[in-house]
């Protein structure tokens, strides 16, 4: 089991340049009908490979391995909102990314997360080969799991690029998911009090 420094370091490090992935790009290239000696592509297959040993790298983290020592016993019993974590992930039917916001809640019961790990979490998930709606269930499982919270709510919004430069070519299209555990899935007013939230995001914040 990673530490939670590892854990981190490997979410947000520089990728390494594995060999197999390496000569994987090359066939891809030399496929293309591309020279991959040449000056422009000479290291190409290096820099893929690293990039995609970073966006990957959720394969290789424990979740709980993040969560470690961030777990908090605190009376409070209302609900705990993170929202608009920016995420990237890559869809695994074309190799494309699709990125946006995740927005996550709880109602805890006397445990909370320190805010750092829950956008962790989401980078976590979202650093694997992906669907949004499978990504989304597991982001609310996993802290469900994690905690043993009251519930959880999480909803994704995401651009896919596989939408938005080939097939149909919709650039302006949006995917919105949701997943709700506990009482965001049977008590309609916890789940619509989540809902106001995020229809207030766009307002700032006054102090």
């Amino acid at each position: 089991m990673h530490s939670i420094e590892a854990a981190a370091e490997l979410l947000e490090g520089v990728g390494v340049a594995r060999p197999e992935i390496q000569e994987a790009v090359e066939k891809l290239l030399s496929a293309f009908g591309e020279d991959v000696g040449r000056q422009g592509l000479e290291h190409t297959p290096e820099r893929v490979a690293r990039m995609y040993d970073e966006l990957l790298a959720g394969y290789r983290v424990d979740p709980y391995a993040l969560l470690n020592d961030a777990i908090f016993d605190v009376d409070y019993d209302d609900m705990v909102i993170v929202r608009d974590i920016e995420f990237y992930s890559m869809c695994e039917h074309h190799l494309l990314p699709f990125l946006g916001k995740a927005h996550v809640a709880y109602i805890p019961t006397g445990k909370v997360i320190g805010l750092s790990k829950i956008p962790r979490i989401v980078d976590l998930f979202a650093r694997r080969l992906q669907v949004q709606e499978r990504m989304t269930n597991q982001i609310s499982e996993f802290l469900q799991a994690a905690i043993h919270p009251l519930g959880v709510a999480v909803v994704l919004e995401a651009l896919h690029l596989c939408s938005k430069i080939r097939g149909v070519k919709k650039s302006e299209s949006r995917m919105v998911t949701s997943s709700m555990t506990g009482v965001f899935r049977t008590n309609q007013k916890t789940r619509q009090e989540f809902m106001s939230h995020l229809e207030r995001g766009d307002r700032p914040l006054s102090v």
